[in-house]
């Protein structure tokens, strides 16, 4: 509530009831006056709607009514109580007919409504379970600084006497304000009832007041345990929902898929339209309606919809850091007026002190939390495209594989969401200096007149040569992208198969090629550093074009010289030209690169994946598995296939190389594309490819694959597998180490890669595999009496086998024979046992 006044009237005043018009000066009491009044309602009734939007699709359960919440209401309650006193006391005086202004009436109204609103969202707040508000917080700090300033000064003049009784509820409401200030200096307790589960020593930041987060104080204690004594994992605190990898992935996931088939569904929609308005012209456009659906649009959707919050809160806080920054040239050329004129009062010169250091003060305070919001932002945004494109390595067709290396894939995670992630510090810098620009000349324009036109003309004469450099620094980042990734095929393949060169002799030509591309990639990223570097001289070189030109021009046109206001705020203001020009071309290079990256990104997004239809995995079938004509991609490799294999059998595929074998399993994983027919597979599906994989750790974890250890089930897979005995020559027993780094033989690879499955699917058949004939008779006959199996084999290397239930597949030929071979070798094996476990 404004401080009182006598009434009075003149030209240069704020309102009616500023005895003389002091000064048209900002600072004057008639605007101190009316900013106390009506800045804090403004604030609250702008802020207010959003804020509310906001928690009402943010709340955290709700909060129990604690002492903290109940002096919120009691003060708030007193404050309302206060203004409708006031608003009471300026209707009687008019009904008696006392002559009185109008502020004195709508003052106390907008601030009785204001207060309503502001205890409203204290209520609501508990409801949502939001334990601090900055955005009360601000508007209490408002309430409290500009009032008591024209309070005191009110004070200060001896106004008290006029009207005391006006004066007595203006300090009673500021009492009662500065005390709703220091409790929203506080956090209130958790919520009863959290939406999100409880951790076990978790990030103190959600729980923190307002104050604490705005200066991090929150971070202290860990900040301080370190100091003491180094660090331990269980003294970091445990990662929240809304930052696990689990969370991010999912949601960016869902929100590419949907923009995605958005996207296919407008294509296909305009492709229609085009055919039916012109079918001659069809042919032609349809490339390029299909190019349209793998531009880079719908996964820049979907980053904007997951993480646009985050950006826009850090966006917002760069703003105001802004504010504060183009703030300090302006009190600058104040306090310097203020030092030439030796009128003013010598408040105004403490006050304009106070001002500049408070201006720097919150400047640096919102540019760390805007860094803080983007820091958290590329972390996020980090791991949620790394895990985008994992799942999607998962889900790659066979001939998408074969288009994209495992060197493009660690490049894409290495290179490219580390180059696009990094951009996110430098999208604000796309737009920002450019307003920093404009508003450095209005300064220049405001202090120097005309003369500020040359530093337009020095600044707009570099502009073309920055875009030709941006243009050309774009093809050569494509170029250098091209060779890391041809670099990182060749030295993965050559990494794969180092042995067989070694033996050969070839290691001077694969050197040779290796460094061939290397100094092809190194010549596009020097030729890029190169023209970063002319580009990044030339915005330097522009500020100080600037500076002497504008001061040359000055001197010798303008007629009134160059005083110390003058020059010390050109160069604070040309001090954050600089910034701004030296800020532009780091934006520049970070988005070229990102641009790049993001474009492969999306391509590899783009690549086709296996029809997750292409196999019937519902639970409503018939038992077994059922695959009816199917077509694979490949011709004649797979098709007129009619086949049914029953709970608990052992399938043997034969043939000779490249009859089909392979392509039958990969049809049965689903990973071939299904022309036409049905293929139904009931229960989990575990495949063992022709070259065994196996985990740089012990035996123990790669039979688990990460699932909960189970001593019994442990025991039957090394029973079924024969290798108990390889086991116990361990040294360390099931937990000895294999892997790359530990040589063992491929007999025990392919054993230990059997997984718990209901099906199993084999590219190799244990008697045909280098194992020894011993083992290779047990696991048969132990597979033979579990889950159903099917396995393949060569008709060279196939030994005896014993009989199945159903006979063998032979495949030779186009096709493959439904019937397998004649009857009588099969009259010749020894039966199988009858199957123990029940094939789902």
């Amino acid at each position: 509530m404004a401080a009182p006044a006598e009434p009075c009237a003149g030209q240069g005043v704020w309102n009616q009831t500023e005895p003389e018009p002091a000064a048209t000066s900002l600072l004057s009491l008639c605007f101190l006056r009316t900013a106390g009044v009506w800045v804090p309602p403004m604030y609250l009734w702008v802020l207010g709607p959003i804020y509310l939007l906001f928690i009402h699709h943010h709340g955290r359960g709700y909060l129990r009514m604690s002492p903290l919440f109940k002096a919120k209401m009691v003060l708030g309650f007193a404050l309302i109580v206060l203004c409708t006193s006031s608003v009471a006391v300026a209707l009687w005086k008019i009904q008696q007919g006392t002559s009185e202004a109008p502020e004195f009436l709508i003052h106390p109204t907008v601030w009785l409504t204001t207060m309503s609103f502001a205890v409203f969202l204290i209520h609501t707040e508990r409801k949502k379970g939001v334990q601090s508000s900055g955005v009360l917080f601000g508007y209490w700090l408002l309430c409290f600084v500009l009032p008591a300033t024209s309070a005191a000064q009110q004070a200060s003049g001896a106004g008290f006497q006029s009207d005391p009784v006006r004066h007595l509820s203006t300090y009673l409401c500021l009492s009662l304000v500065v005390a709703q200030f220091v409790l929203s200096c506080l956090a209130d307790q958790p919520p009863f009832f959290p939406e999100d589960p409880q951790q076990s020593n978790t990030c103190p930041e959600a729980g923190a007041s307002f104050p604490s987060k705005a200066m991090f104080w929150w971070v202290s204690g860990l900040v301080w345990r370190g100091y003491r004594r180094p660090l331990r994992p269980k003294d970091l605190w445990s990662l929240g929902s809304e930052n696990s990898s689990e969370e991010l992935v999912s949601r960016l996931e869902k929100a590419w898929i949907r923009n995605r088939s958005t996207a296919r569904r407008h294509t296909k929609a305009t492709t229609f339209k085009r055919k039916g308005s012109s079918d001659m012209e069809a042919p032609d456009t349809e490339p390029f309606l299909r190019q349209e659906g793998s531009q880079w649009g719908p996964l820049l959707k979907a980053i904007w919809q997951v993480f646009h919050s985050t950006f826009l809160l850090g966006t917002l806080s760069l703003v105001i850091s802004d504010v504060f920054r183009f703030t300090v040239p302006k009190l600058l050329s104040l306090f310097l007026e203020f030092i030439g004129d030796p009128k003013p009062p010598a408040w105004k010169g403490y006050l304009l002190a106070v001002l500049m250091f408070l201006s720097a003060c919150l400047q640096t305070l919102f540019e760390q939390q805007n860094m803080y919001r983007l820091k958290v932002l590329q972390m996020r945004l980090r791991s949620a495209i790394t895990g985008l494109v994992y799942r999607k390595v998962l889900a790659l067709s066979s001939g998408s594989r074969k288009a994209s290396a495992v060197g493009d894939v660690v490049n894409l995670v290495s290179v490219d969401v580390q180059r696009l992630t990094e951009s996110v510090l430098y999208l604000n810098g796309l737009w920002l200096p450019l307003v920093w620009i404009v508003v450095c000349f209005v300064y220049l324009w405001q202090l120097l007149g005309p003369s500020a036109l040359t530093a337009i003309a020095v600044f707009l004469s570099l502009l073309p040569l920055n875009f030709f450099i941006t243009k050309k620094r774009n093809h050569h980042q494509e170029e250098q992208m091209r060779q890391k990734d041809l670099r990182a095929r060749l030295t993965s393949s050559i990494l794969r198969n180092s042995k067989t060169i070694k033996f050969h002799g070839w290691e001077g030509a694969f050197l040779d090629r290796v460094l061939g591309i290397r100094g092809q990639e190194l010549g596009a990223l020097r030729t890029s550093g190169l023209l970063f570097s002319v580009s990044l001289v030339s915005f330097q070189v522009s500020t100080f074009l600037v500076a002497l030109v504008v001061f040359a021009v000055h001197t010798l046109v303008a007629e009134n010289a160059m005083d110390a206001e003058k020059a010390f705020v050109t160069l604070t203001v040309l001090n954050i030209l600089n910034k701004a020009q030296a800020f532009l071309p780091f934006s520049i290079h970070s988005l070229v690169q990102a641009r790049v990256s993001f474009d492969r990104l999306v391509a590899f997004l783009c690549l086709e994946e296996v029809d997750p239809d292409a196999v019937d995995s519902s639970s409503s079938g018939e038992a077994g598995r059922t695959l009816t004509k199917v077509m694979s991609c490949l011709p004649s490799c797979v098709t007129r296939i009619n086949l049914t294999v029953p709970q608990g059998c052992l399938l043997a595929v034969v043939g000779p190389v490249g009859a089909g074998k392979s392509s039958l399993l990969s049809a049965l994983l689903g990973e071939l594309s299904k022309v036409d027919g049905f293929m139904s597979i009931k229960g989990a599906v575990a495949y063992v490819p022709q070259e065994a994989w196996v985990q740089n750790t012990s035996v123990v974890e790669n039979v688990c694959f990460g699932q909960e250890l189970e001593p019994a089930w442990l025991e039957r897979v090394l029973e079924a597998c024969a290798l108990r005995p390889d086991v116990d020559s361990f040294p360390e027993g099931v937990h000895t180490s294999i892997g790359e780094q530990v040589r063992v033989s491929r007999s025990f690879c392919d054993r230990e890669t059997l997984q718990k499955a209901a099906v199993y699917l084999l590219g190799w058949t244990p008697l045909a595999s280098p194992l020894d004939a011993h083992v290779g008779a047990a696991c048969l006959q132990t597979r033979s009496s579990g889950p159903g199996w099917a396995t393949q084999g060569t008709k060279q290397n196939l030994g005896p086998a014993p009989r199945t239930p159903e006979a063998p597949l032979q495949a030779g030929g186009p096709s493959v024979d439904p019937r397998g071979p004649s009857s009588q070798s099969l009259r010749r094996t020894v039966p199988l046992q009858k199957p123990r476990q029940r094939f789902l």
